[in-house]
């Protein structure tokens, strides 16, 4: 289960971080905002792209979109979303849930630099209904994360 993945990660990672899970939905960066209170731009959004035979995980500022030829220059090659099926193959998380935490294998994690407009940030955590607050520095820390700048 995604959810209990991502529970996994942090109790073994960093017992001080809870999951949040609420009976409102945070799939789509407005609800996430809104479920959680704070500003959109703080909800930390992670796509699932491919880049020639690579997945990987870009984690965004919640208002920032992704600038194609940032992402072709700093990832090394014109970058494709994967559709909602190989989404939850590659992660284990659904779309709207989709985090860089609990995975069941490793994917290279990018954390753009809009992230760090801010103190925390809140990705999701395995579910359409729960996240994480977080400092960006500790997510990039805990997940491995590469700072890029691949935003708009």
């Amino acid at each position: 289960m995604s959810l209990e993945s991502v529970r996994s990660f942090f109790q073994e990672h960093d017992p001080s971080i809870s999951v949040i899970v609420t009976e409102a939905s945070s799939a789509t960066v407005a609800l996430a905002a809104q479920a959680h209170g704070v500003e959109p731009a703080q909800i930390a959004k992670t796509i699932c792209l491919r880049i020639g035979e690579r997945t990987v995980l870009v984690v965004l500022g919640g208002m920032a979109r992704l600038d194609n030829k940032k992402s072709r220059d700093v990832l090394g090659g014109k970058p494709r979303m994967l559709d909602a099926e190989d989404v939850v193959k590659a992660t284990s998380h659904p779309v709207g849930g989709v985090c860089p935490f609990g995975l069941p294998e490793p994917l290279p994690v990018y954390c753009d630099v809009s992230l760090q407009a801010y103190d925390i940030v809140v990705p999701a955590a395995g579910a359409t209904n729960a996240a994480v607050r977080i400092t960006p520095q500790r997510m990039a820390e805990l997940t491995g994360a590469e700072w890029v700048d691949v935003s708009q």
